[in-house]
């Protein structure tokens, strides 16, 4: 099935009937033969005036507030992960770099040091 592509002169059209109470979306696809449900509607609310299919969000000053409490929060959150992930990128790096000049792989140290703590020997 090809896909087809309408104008904007025709998308125009097509909402100034939707807009103007001569037909409804669904009507306008019948009359025009547009494939696919939805598709006038979703011109109305891209295209159209704003009289249909807009919907508008009506929030308490407290909601506006906790969301962009949240948002910073996210922001914040996002760039402390970041940071972890350049830790450990580096971090990989110069264990990486230690057992190349030790002439040890990676593995091997892994293997030998792995996940014990280090202890102090007193002198």
């Amino acid at each position: 099935m090809t896909p087809i592509r309408y104008s904007k002169a025709f998308k125009l059209q097509a909402v100034r009937e939707v807009e103007s109470g001569e037909n409804c979306a669904r009507a306008v696809e019948r009359k025009y033969g547009i494939r696919g449900s939805g598709t006038v509607t979703g011109w109305v609310r891209r295209l159209g005036s704003g009289k249909h299919g807009k919907i508008i969000r009506v929030e308490k000053p407290d909601e506006i507030s906790e969301a962009a409490r949240l948002r910073r929060q996210l922001q914040l959150a996002k760039g402390a992960l970041a940071d972890a992930h350049m830790e450990l990128v580096l971090e990989k790096a110069f264990l990486s770099v230690a057992c190349e000049q030790l002439d040890q792989t990676v593995e091997g140290f892994k293997k030998k040091h792995g996940g014990r703590p280090r202890t102090r020997r007193s002198s």
